[in-house]
């Protein structure tokens, strides 16, 4: 199995477990303290097109359809968009979710305001090629928000050992576990020095106005619950030149 397939598979066997929590996540204080974060970064108009990339079960997604904007939610795993289409029907959200891949995206160029993703950036193959993409499909001053972790320096086995039971991986059995780590090892970003790394390449490629903000953890992750993410996130955001 290739590691394109490996990270598929590794998804749509996460894909029930990130079902339920994140129909929970979206109960949960959580879903405001997200939504704040993401209003904050936002370009100043009432109704914008969004791209979520790697949406997982739509979290993102039915966020910024409560909001009024116009949203597509795209992710590489069959059972992550199928569980994003359970949530959006449950919520009552029309979205629109497609099976994509974040580094080969079929859609015009410049035709996004917003392109957003969590948790996402850390599990591509080759993210150059993925952030290029977004570039690509982003519209003149168009928003690149990403929120992640530099998940690739951290054994997860390692940092559950540390853990009582409430955070957000305590759901995963030891086979997926070590799944995860190992795809770490072989994914080229893991190597990279983040966010200085995404910083750097960004505005290599044509972003400006590129801001890193490395205390998001501290402002969405207050509490240990199970929701909690022990791996301190960080938040890119990036304005594509004119």
């Amino acid at each position: 199995m290739n590691l394109v397939d490996r990270i598929e598979n590794y998804w749509s066997k996460r894909s029930d477990d990130f079902f339920d929590l994140r129909i929970e996540e979206l109960k949960s204080d959580k879903r405001q303290l997200w939504q704040d974060e993401i209003i904050a970064n936002l370009p100043d108009k009432e109704h914008l097109k969004i791209l979520d990339v790697g949406c997982g079960p739509g979290f993102f997604s039915v966020i910024l359809s409560s909001l009024g904007h116009d949203v597509i939610g795209i992710d590489l795993t069959e059972s992550m968009i199928q569980k994003a289409d359970e949530i959006a029907d449950i919520l009552d959200y029309d979205i629109d979710f497609r099976i994509m891949n974040a580094q080969e995206l079929d859609f015009d160029d410049e035709e996004f305001d917003v392109v957003i993703s969590r948790n996402l950036t850390w599990t591509l193959p080759d993210i150059e090629k993925a952030y290029k993409e977004w570039y690509r499909v982003l519209k003149k001053d168009g928003v690149l928000l990403n929120f992640d972790a530099d998940y690739g320096k951290v054994s997860l086995k390692e940092e559950m050992k540390s853990l009582g039971e409430e955070h957000s991986h305590n759901m995963m059995d030891s086979s997926l576990v070590k799944e995860c780590d190992d795809i770490k090892q072989e994914l080229e970003i893991s190597k990279r020095r983040r966010p200085m790394w995404d910083e750097k390449f960004l505005q290599e490629i044509g972003f400006e106005s590129c801001k890193i903000d490395c205390e998001i953890s501290g402002r969405v992750y207050k509490i240990k619950d199970d929701f909690y993410n022990p791996t301190p996130m960080f938040k890119v955001c990036a304005i594509k030149s004119r």
